[in-house]
């Protein structure tokens, strides 16, 4: 067996066995005999020709294997898990994970960098001095003593995932859904938690462009995690506009932060925090009834608790306190305000053409190795379907670098002002799934 007659049989589109899954995934991670441009041409006969239910289990279950399954139930409480597939301006864990442990609930969770025109939870992370790279005893004692962490994948933890994820970013192999698939699961079953919840964005600003594609990716999602008897519930969300205003790393930080004051950018981040956390506190039997949640959500938010939580989480993971709290963590060198060309209602005609500005200020990386800016990104001044006067606000672009004018030329083209109102913004959250 060699890596060659894998990848000729995946390019002929012919399943994979167990044993052939196995020996890439041990090859590519403990032996290092696979070069990256060979897992690259894998990844890529993958990501055309695609991959079965069995395969798809297969290369989850190797990713898996390929490094510790940690249990976390040394400490007392619900621990839950939450991931999302990737969106534009998505800070939702930043937000969310606190508020759930100003709630009573516990949070674990492994997240990834930025991959091609989505936002990565670590990078913002990274962006104020977390310590993302947590050895074992670390974030035993974050999760009892704070009530939560986030953490990037180590050596001990998902070690073939955190290659792959790399090589799918530079490789243009982003949207393949066993890709997608096998990557969440692994990172979510090293993590022995009780609950797991996925949110799953479909729309030009995600991975899935129609409903159809989020269903298949959340229906190969669930049919995993039943193979491991465990529980999970996928929200698939709308990713038609940009979650929010913020885009970017350090800027999300900041609009996380607002939110935790009880300042949300817009409406759709403020309804799809609300909702989630709900549905979480109904999962997970906290409470029986819709309006007793958002009434909880409203408290710890109006007394400061779930922001306490965040400035708790962050500090015990080496956050960069000084400037966190005096507010300077978000300080680019170069801003430029882009003024709407007329009068009227605002329609973006792509969410991906925001984010691909975002990722040429600085936001996001080229190459797996590639450094990111972390004070580059876009601030929307107006969103879908509100007002703009000619010359007013519309965007501002951040960048630790001289801005380049063809990026405001390319945010000019995707911007349509129309004079009447497209109600082009749809329902946050489409569809909930758990079976």
């Amino acid at each position: 067996m060699d890596i060659l007659s894998i990848i000729e049989k995946k390019r002929t589109k012919k399943s994979l066995s167990k044993a052939e899954i196995d020996f890439f995934i041990d090859q590519l991670v403990n032996q290092k005999n696979i070069k990256d441009y060979q897992a690259a041409a894998l990844l890529m006969a993958v990501n055309i020709n695609g991959m079965n239910d069995e395969e798809t289990f297969l290369l989850t279950d190797a990713m898996l294997r390929s490094g510790s399954i940690i249990d976390l139930h040394q400490t007392s409480g619900i621990i839950i898990d939450k991931h999302s597939t990737g969106g534009v301006g998505d800070k939702v864990s930043l937000i969310l994970a606190p508020i759930c442990v100003a709630l009573g609930l516990k949070v674990a969770k492994l997240s990834g960098k930025g991959l091609g025109h989505t936002g990565g939870t670590i990078d913002k992370l990274e962006s104020i001095g977390v310590n993302c790279n947590l050895r074992r005893k670390q974030y035993s004692s974050l999760l009892k003593n704070v009530g939560m962490f986030i953490m990037a994948q180590t050596s001990e933890i998902t070690p073939a995932d955190r290659t792959i994820y790399n090589l799918r970013n530079a490789t243009s192999t982003v949207q393949s859904v066993p890709l997608i698939a096998s990557s969440i699961v692994c990172k979510k079953l090293a993590l022995k938690t009780d609950y797991i919840f996925l949110d799953v964005k479909v729309g030009n600003g995600g991975f899935c462009k129609t409903v159809s594609d989020a269903s298949k990716l959340a229906t190969a999602l669930l049919k995993i995690f039943k193979k491991y008897q465990r529980r999970a519930i996928v929200h698939i969300t709308n990713m038609e506009q940009p979650l929010g205003r913020a885009i970017g790393n350090a800027i999300e930080i900041k609009a996380s932060i607002d939110f935790l004051k009880g300042h949300p950018e817009c409406l759709n981040v403020k309804k799809l925090i609300y909702d989630f956390v709900c549905d979480i506190l109904l999962a997970t039997k906290k409470i029986t009834k819709r309006n007793v949640g958002i009434e909880l959500i409203d408290d710890v938010i109006k007394s400061g608790k779930a922001l306490k939580v965040f400035y708790q989480w962050v500090k015990a993971q080496q956050a960069n306190m000084t400037l966190l709290q005096n507010g300077r963590y978000f300080h680019p060198k170069h801003k430029l305000i882009i003024k709407a060309p007329n009068t009227g209602y605002v329609n973006y005609h792509s969410t991906k053409a925001i984010g691909l500005i975002s990722f040429h200020l600085g936001a996001g990386r080229l190459h797996k190795e590639d450094p990111i800016d972390y004070h580059a990104g876009i601030f929307l001044n107006k969103i879908n379907d509100e007002f703009v006067t000619k010359n007013e606000p519309v965007a501002t672009f951040y960048s630790s670098k001289p801005i380049d004018q063809s990026l405001v030329k390319q945010f000019l083209d995707n911007l349509h002002i129309s004079k009447k109102c497209l109600h082009k913004t749809k329902p946050i959250i489409i569809k909930v799934m758990d079976k």
